[in-house]
């Protein structure tokens, strides 16, 4: 039915037996070990130890060996073993059990694709949401720029569209009387009327 396997080991490594089972629980049906001597060395073993000798460590029963075949995916050899021994009863309860895992471990697969979709999918909506957010945020910083430059621009025109203010011209004041060296007093002809000095900056102001 199955290809016998030895592993030797020291007798002190009970991992080897370990492996062992492993190996047979994961390549094929489930299968007796047993430990036998051989040239002074201790082997573990799927078969009988020659000459009887040796000691039987683990013997499977028939639910291991049906639900081995399943697991393989091997369900006719399952159901002849079954049939063989009368078990059949055995069989469909173990078979319906493992068509229950499967659909169990189907439908976890399923949930987790689903789950991690929706996670998928709020993480976009929210990245085009932030993306609004942001893109509002600097529009309304560029019109608030905008708007200031704007308001700048129109306080500057209101400053050059300001009349121009020219001083009226004034008469300086009279200088006292001159004496002349005769001690006889003089006035001074009159001068010309004199302008104040101004000077004309931006926005229509005027500083004399």
């Amino acid at each position: 039915m199955h290809n016998a396997r030895t592993m030797t080991c020291h007798p002190a490594h009970l991992l080897c037996m370990a492996l062992l089972a492993l190996a047979a629980a994961t390549n094929a049906p489930a299968q007796n070990i047993y430990k036998c001597t051989q040239n002074g060395q201790e082997v573990y073993t799927d078969h009988p130890c020659p000459a009887g000798q040796g000691e039987l460590l683990h013997q499977a029963n028939d639910t291991e060996i049906i639900d081995r075949y399943l697991r393989l995916g091997q369900d006719e050899q399952a159901r002849r073993f079954a049939e063989s021994r009368q078990l059949e009863s055995l069989y469909q309860q173990r078979l319906e059990q493992r068509q229950q895992a499967l659909d169990q471990q189907a439908q976890d697969e399923a949930d987790r694709a689903y789950a991690a979709e929706l996670q998928a999918e709020q993480e976009r909506l929210q990245a085009e949401e932030q993306a609004r957010v942001d893109e509002a945020a600097e529009r309304a910083r560029l019109e608030a720029e905008n708007a200031a430059l704007r308001q700048q621009n129109a306080d500057y025109q209101d400053q050059l569209n300001q009349p121009v203010y020219a001083p009226p011209p004034y008469w300086a004041p009279p200088r006292p009387d001159h004496h002349d060296d005769h001690g006889g007093n003089h006035r001074p002809p009159p001068r010309d009327p004199s302008y104040q000095p101004c000077q004309q900056l931006a926005g229509g102001r005027t500083v004399c």
